[in-house]
């Protein structure tokens, strides 16, 4: 005798269906509304891969404080600065998250070409091919240039792509600028994100963003090595390769809300810039400023 199943487990059989459905149309295990992350549109990769658009967006606000005076009429402290475009990476990973308010802020920029050691042959630093525009172009800062304005930093920055030959000699610049024991001295050190290919990343799911990382190779390791070395114990030290990436060759290509990090591997996107600033100003003596 065949028997017709009740209204009851109709039901039930239905909702079941209906739940596996959805689960499949989602493409994620069922989780809880909280947990459901929408997949990251390909759109906002394309965009934070626009170099003109992020180009803008790294050099914009440092270009705006560039040789600016500080302002002796405010009880704020004074930060300086000092770097090229990933001089630039750091004051925006900064204010994105509303670190160091209570600091006027000010930019000093000195290109990584042109990056040198004062009293030395300039040749062994600056390319033959870079020297014009390094030594006779009025728009750019020089170590003196820079020198007295320096001096009057309660906080001196220093973050850079940092040239070895240089990273090596450091402590002979703050010699130079006449850096003194009641300045704090900050070293941000070198980081590199690899080069980024939009087509390998742009299909990826959350998932596989959140476990993607590129081999960037050694040299991250091997100037901030150099650097470690070569600071004295009162300069703070912040190694942005070690905190982000640990201390391995390979580095994470998204941030923890799945967005790239970097543009082009040099240079940050804006959420890049945020992410790297909860991490630099949370996870090192920054967050002591």
């Amino acid at each position: 005798m065949v028997t017709t199943p009740s209204s009851k487990m109709h039901s039930t059989v239905l909702s079941f269906i209906l739940i596996i459905v959805l689960c499949a149309f989602f493409s994620t295990s069922c989780v809880s509304r909280g947990e459901y992350v929408p997949p990251t549109p390909r759109a906002n990769l394309l965009k934070e891969t626009n170099i003109k658009l992020n180009s803008g967006y790294v050099f914009d606000r440092c270009r705006s404080l560039q040789a600016k005076p500080f302002d002796n009429n405010t009880r704020k402290k004074k930060l300086m600065i000092i770097g090229d475009s990933q001089g630039c990476d750091f004051l925006n990973s900064m204010v994105e998250n509303g670190y160091l308010k209570n600091y006027q802020v000010q930019f000093r920029f000195i290109p990584y070409a042109c990056q040198n050691v004062p009293y030395e042959n300039i040749n062994h630093y600056i390319s033959a091919k870079h020297k014009n525009f390094c030594l006779k172009t009025d728009r750019l800062d020089t170590l003196k240039k820079i020198k007295q304005q320096a001096k009057a930093a309660d906080v001196v920055v220093f973050s850079a792509l940092w040239k070895p030959t240089v990273a090596d000699k450091l402590p002979k610049i703050f010699h130079y600028l006449g850096i003194t024991k009641q300045q704090r001295l900050v070293v941000i050190g070198y980081r590199f994100f690899g080069k980024i290919n939009i087509s390998k990343y742009a299909n990826l799911s959350n998932h596989e963003r959140r476990l993607a990382r590129i081999d960037i190779g050694r040299k991250s390791l091997k100037i901030n090595a150099l650097l470690k070395k070569r600071l004295a114990k009162n300069v703070v030290f912040v190694n942005p390769h070690e905190l982000v990436c640990g201390t391995t060759t390979s580095c994470p290509l998204f941030t923890s809300d799945f967005r790239l990090i970097s543009y082009d591997g040099r240079h940050l996107t804006k959420a890049g810039a945020r992410y790297m600033g909860r991490i630099l100003f949370n996870k090192s003596p920054l967050k002591l400023l």
